[in-house]
């Protein structure tokens, strides 16, 4: 007899899992977890992400820029706004100058000259500039661009000019350097060019001395900072000084040049107002966009200095997107809890944020390093398996909140006894209080514990809550996960509607501190309830179709009494109560907390929290201060900062004193 093998207890938790799961839930977390690693790997590829990745590439580079005394090796003679009046030319720049400044630099010992000016047509003064670039003894290097690799600023005709020019110098020490420079989108400089086939070595390959491992990288730049502001990471000399005679006649003024340029590198091209402007790595940090004759030195000085970054294999890019992904889905799939996974996934992030700029300290080029892809990669991967490892858990949660929806309150229940056509569908405007609660931070704690015990815990505290409720004479709307909607003035309208909503709303806050401080042994801490109350105008009935009725209430009062809820995170409050609830319930236990803004909404309103724990005389007190502190009265609001520090651990009014002291001139505040 044959026998077919029972799967051991892993391929049988498998198996269970996937038919829980179903066939597309399984598809769709796979998608998302190819997704997860192609973004992983190619964020560099991908719009939108490929910004972020830029953004993060440039503070990188420039928090690993190293800070230098000025650089001795190198000089800049460039033609600035100063030349252009004096020479009356902006474009093409005088050759006049140029050429007065050869020769006088091809005298004090330069190691070589690197000009960054295309002298691509023809102008009068060419002979003389012809003259002083066929007798310079100097190794010198010529712009030059190919309307092939630059068309947008070189046209053919003007590339045959070169041409013919560097032939008309020739033999001699004059020579052509492209000045090629290849920026990112939005203009942003951030790695050498590539050696293009049919153009001559660029500027820094040109002027300084041979480094074949620098002849073909296409690295990133290692630009650099000045220990001095003042000074700069080069000198910078106006190109003009070299072409007045009257200065090199004073032999102080002419053996000061010489110092300048003796045994220096020179690179002659414009510092002119928005020509030739690049932005940098830097640009982050300085606000400072870069001339593409300092992009040179830059690249200069890092050829001197050897300091070739080394690139990342393909493949160990590869490996690290599935590291970055893989994490993620461990982490989803890992039972741990809220806390612990807290900290777990902030060491994750950390690391992966770590790790480029570490690797960028130590000389290896994370420019195509996809720092924020892997944090996305991350994220789809964790929420994709997060997500499906919870639907496997959630159906008895889906079951008691279906069984709650459908609780019917008594006072409803008796109204329909008394009047049967009441199941019909209609609605009608009532003036209602509405409360809405919610657990702080119940979402994260179901995702840490069994299913089982959510739902007894979240049975639990509704129990608690409706009991409330109901015992207030209010109807519960509606449940929505761990958040109780409920109102009062319909289908009933009492005349203590309002006090019998603020107490109930009150009683809810403090059943919830008690719910969160008697949890089992084991459950994760619970966070504490929060509570929003308004007053106003709803449409109140029976909505949802005849084979499934839900009595409700919809208008803007509920959305107002939501957002109150909210608030309370950012004000650091427990309960918040509308201006218009406080004045109707009857009760006179409420302080104020100011003017807000509620997210999404332009007009503000007053809120108050219940204080039952202090005196009439202080609740006044505290009154008469916060009224005038949103009035922006300076001595209100210095009170109000006496007041808190005399109650340091009431966070709503310490909350309260940042608020006056950042309120706009109409006294609210804006909130996120």
């Amino acid at each position: 007899m044959v026998t077919t093998p029972r799967p051991t207890g892993g391929a049988r938790r498998r198996h269970q899992v996937a038919r829980q799961l179903g066939p597309m839930r399984l598809i769709a977390t796979g998608i998302f977890i190819v997704l997860a690693l192609l973004v992983a790997r190619f964020s560099w590829h991908t719009p939108f992400i490929l910004d972020a990745e830029g953004v993060l590439f440039d503070f990188r580079s420039a928090l690993a820029s190293p800070m230098i005394d000025q650089d001795k090796r190198i000089a800049l003679v460039v033609y600035d706004e100063d030349t252009l009046r004096l020479t009356g030319k902006r474009s093409p720049l005088d050759r006049l100058v140029l050429a007065k400044a050869l020769k006088r630099l091809d005298t004090m010992g330069a190691k070589s000259i690197g000009i960054d000016i295309l002298i691509d047509q023809p102008q009068a003064e060419d002979p003389v500039l012809i003259d002083a670039f066929r007798r310079m003894k100097t190794p010198t290097w010529l712009a030059y661009a190919s309307s092939a690799t630059a068309e947008e600023k070189t046209t053919y005709s003007q590339q045959k000019f070169v041409e013919q020019l560097l032939r008309d110098v020739a033999p001699g020490n004059v020579h052509a350097t492209s000045i090629r420079l290849e920026a990112d989108a939005g203009n942003v400089l951030r790695r050498w060019p590539p050696r293009i086939n049919g153009l001559p070595p660029t500027m820094p390959n040109a002027v300084g001395p041979p480094n074949p491992a620098f002849g073909t990288y296409n690295g990133s730049v290692q630009f650099r900072q000045p220990r001095d502001p003042e000074r700069g990471v080069f000198s910078v000399i106006p190109i003009q000084s070299f072409a007045d005679d009257a200065m090199f006649a004073i032999p102080e003024a002419a053996a000061m040049f010489g110092d300048q340029i003796r045994g220096r590198h020179v690179l002659i091209g414009g510092h002119i107002q928005d020509i030739d402007l690049f932005l940098t790595p830097l640009t982050r940090l300085t606000g400072r966009q870069s001339w593409g004759l300092d992009i040179f030195a830059h690249m200069l000085a890092q050829q001197l200095d050897n300091r070739l970054q080394t690139r990342i294999p393909s493949w160990v890019l590869w490996l690290a997107a599935v590291a970055a992904v893989g994490s993620g889905v461990l982490t989803a799939l890992g039972s741990i809890r809220a806390t612990p996974l807290a900290v777990l996934m902030v060491l994750q992030i950390a690391l992966i944020g770590y790790l480029p700029f570490y690797l960028q300290q130590n000389l290896v080029d994370t420019y195509g390093l996809p720092m924020f892809g892997w944090v996305v990669g991350w994220i789809l991967a964790f929420t994709a398996v997060g997500t499906a490892a919870r639907a496997v858990g959630s159906e008895q949660r889906k079951f008691a909140q279906s069984a709650l929806g459908k609780y019917l309150p008594r006072d409803i229940a008796a109204e329909i006894l008394r009047d049967p056509d009441g199941l019909k569908l209609h609605g009608e405007k009532r003036e209602i209080f509405v409360v809405f609660t919610d657990l702080e931070g119940f979402t994260k704690l179901s995702h840490a514990i069994e299913p089982e015990m959510v739902a007894t815990l979240l049975n639990t505290y509704l129990e608690m809550l409706s009991d409330i409720v109901l015992d207030h004479g209010g109807t519960i709307d509606k449940f929505v996960g761990d958040a109780v909607v409920a109102f009062w003035g319909a289908p009933i309208a009492r005349p203590d509607d309002g006090e019998r909503a603020g107490r109930a709303a009150w009683a809810m806050y403090e059943a919830g501190e008690v719910f969160r401080k008697t949890v089992p042994d084991g459950v994760p801490a619970i966070g504490r309830t929060r509570v929003g109350l308004h007053h106003g105008e709803a449409i109140v009935g029976n909505f949802g179709g005849e084979g499934r009725i839900q009595y409700t209430a919809l208008g803007d009062s509920m959305n107002t009494a939501a957002r109150l809820e909210a608030a309370n995170k950012q004000l650091d409050s427990r309960m918040l109560v509308s201006r218009e609830a406080a004045e109707l319930s009857g009760l006179d236990w409420y302080r104020p907390l100011g003017r807000i803004v509620l997210r999404g909404r332009s007009t503000p309103i007053d809120v108050f929290e219940p204080a039952p724990h202090i005196s009439p005389e202080e609740r006044a007190e505290l009154t008469r201060i916060v009224t005038l502190a949103v009035k922006n009265d300076a001595q209100a609001i210095e009170d109000l900062k006496q007041y808190s520090v005399l109650h340091p651990d009431d966070a709503a009014i310490r909350n309260l004193v940042y608020r006056t002291s950042n309120q706009s001139d109409g006294g609210y505040y804006v909130l996120d």
